[in-house]
């Protein structure tokens, strides 16, 4: 029997983000191709911090679009993944976010801020990027040992972006809290971010969604699913 995993995308569905329109033929690919089916439920950002929003899921993938509608809620579906051991994938804006929860919430700053959504905040975690990444294609060097190297299966990767803000300050405050920064581009900035001991967590500034044509699902998709599968078939083997 094939093991249905339920995922929560996270984030404000939209027909003019083409990371959304890419996401359900992702999600048929593993099916056809991996046998790794995936049940996938749209939560919007408003919606994702309620008592529960995610609990319960098999995965959870917050998914571009920012500014979200909801950043409370965002945060919290998150923070509810890192903490409960929720398979969990970032990409873009979730990779942003899961920044800056792991920033509020374990290292103690709350009073940092994205800009793309409080521009005036005094201390800024995701600022503009000096160059925008909006269509833009670049390598990325992925750390020996690491989640990401293993899921992408180099150390070199070249990946799509859609995106204009991105980590700057504080990273020594997150690395020295358990953060592991994990793929970089050339030049030495931050690209992907994941959190050794928890059972799958990794986030990357591009869009793994962007890949190719979509007939053979990106690495780090494929390897949400399988987490995702592995947690529903942990959670179907404890007695009642």
């Amino acid at each position: 029997m094939t093991t249905t995993a339920r995922i929560a995308l996270v984030g404000d569905r939209s027909p003019h983000v083409v990371a959304h329109t890419r996401i359900p033929r992702r999600l048929d690919a593993l099916a056809e191709i991996d046998r790794l089916v995936l049940d996938a439920y749209w939560i919007p950002s408003e919606d994702a911090g309620s008592a529960g929003a995610v609990r319960g899921f098999d995965a959870v993938w917050v998914v571009p679009g920012s500014p979200y509608r909801g950043q409370e809620g965002v945060l919290a579906a998150i923070r509810t993944a890192r903490e409960e051991g929720i398979p969990f994938l970032g990409t873009c804006g979730g990779f942003q976010h899961a920044l800056l929860e792991f920033a509020h919430t374990v290292c103690g700053l709350t009073g940092v801020a994205h800009a793309e959504s409080d521009p005036d905040a005094e201390d800024l975690l995701i600022e503009p990027l000096a160059c925008s990444l909006v269509g833009h294609e670049g390598a990325v060097l992925l750390e020996p040992g690491s989640l990401a190297q293993s899921v992408i299966g180099s150390e070199r990767t070249v990946e799509r972006y859609f995106c204009s803000y991105g980590p700057s300050r504080h990273l020594d405050t997150l690395r020295a809290h358990g953060m592991r920064f994990s793929g970089h581009d050339e030049d030495g900035h931050v690209r992907m971010a994941e959190l050794p001991g928890h059972p799958f967590f990794l986030a990357s500034l591009f869009q793994p969604e962007l890949s190719e044509d979509g007939s053979r699902p990106h690495p780090m998709i494929r390897a949400l699913a399988r987490a995702a599968v592995e947690h529903a078939a942990r959670a179907e083997s404890q007695p009642v």
